[in-house]
């Protein structure tokens, strides 16, 4: 692994381990587990990984495969298939070692063939998400008829991962960055931080992998109350005095099997994208 490969690995696993150590209700996280999964199954999946995920001059669909692949040898099952798909092009933008992250990912973005797809398509079956369905175009089970970029474009409507591809990852890099920049020139500590991010995104739209396992109204209401807690977090002075509440909505979120995963999808790939922009040359030549 070469040394820019290395950092890029490690930015990925810090970001994973930094969405962890936060307390986000309905997942798993080191104040409780959930969903039968283990906080040291995300850990374990976030080591497989960060390797395929890294790998110099890999093309994305590969990068996507590889880590998925990866993280079933380790753990078994899907912890981390929405990370995946979101950090692989991250990944391979950084590759280049660019002055602007997000430019070289819509150079990245826009460079998907569809082999992409046919690889990506692979790894979305491997890790069989709930509520995945049949669709009309771009099936993920039928072979790949339109390049990564536009097979998600075609979903963009009802997945808010596959947005990203088509928005060049506008939630992330328009909301996602700004809220934790807002967070830390708060003082929050990183735990605080990481959940204003984690319920910025869940209060900003209906958590798509809810939509898909048990429908609109059971995501509405689910963002309802992450909007009532994000008010109460921003108006804060300490925002661990939310902790109690934020563990007892936890708790039943998970009594429901409700995992609201795309807003921690998107919340690992907005720590990524900061990790990544420490390691990048507008950072190093920024004085």
């Amino acid at each position: 692994m070469t040394v820019a490969a290395e950092r890029i690995a490690g930015a990925f696993k810090a970001a994973c381990i930094a969405e962890l150590d936060a307390l986000k209700p309905g997942n798993v996280h080191v104040f409780a587990a959930g969903h039968r999964m283990t906080i040291e199954q995300f850990v374990q999946s976030a080591d497989a990984a960060a390797g395929a995920l890294s790998a110099p001059g890999a093309r994305v669909g590969r990068r996507i495969l590889d880590s998925v692949e990866a993280t079933f040898d380790a753990v078994g099952t899907n912890t981390n298939l929405g990370v995946v798909l979101l950090c692989a092009p991250l990944a391979a933008a950084a590759d280049s070692n660019p002055s602007d992250l997000r430019a070289a990912l819509a150079r990245v973005l826009d460079d998907l063939d569809a082999e992409d797809a046919s690889l990506a398509f692979r790894a979305i079956v491997r890790a069989a998400p709930a509520g995945l369905g049949r669709v009309a175009r771009n099936d993920v089970t039928q072979p790949a008829q339109a390049t990564l970029k536009q097979a998600m474009a075609d979903a963009a409507d009802r997945d808010r991962v596959a947005r990203q591809y088509a928005t060049v990852y506008a939630d992330i890099f328009e909301a996602g960055l700004a809220a934790l920049a807002a967070a830390v020139g708060r003082g929050w500590d990183q735990k605080s931080a990481v959940l204003a991010v984690y319920l910025g995104f869940l209060s900003a739209f209906p958590d798509s992998h809810i939509v898909r396992k048990y429908g609109a109204p059971v995501a509405v209401d689910v963002q309802r109350t992450a909007t009532k807690f994000h008010r109460e977090l921003q108006s804060a002075r300490d925002p661990a005095h939310l902790d109690a509440e934020l563990l007892t909505w936890d708790a039943a979120l998970k009594a429901r099997n409700i995992n609201p995963g795309t807003s921690a999808d998107l919340t690992v790939a907005t720590l990524f994208a900061r990790e990544l922009a420490t390691i990048l040359p507008s950072a190093r030549n920024s004085g």
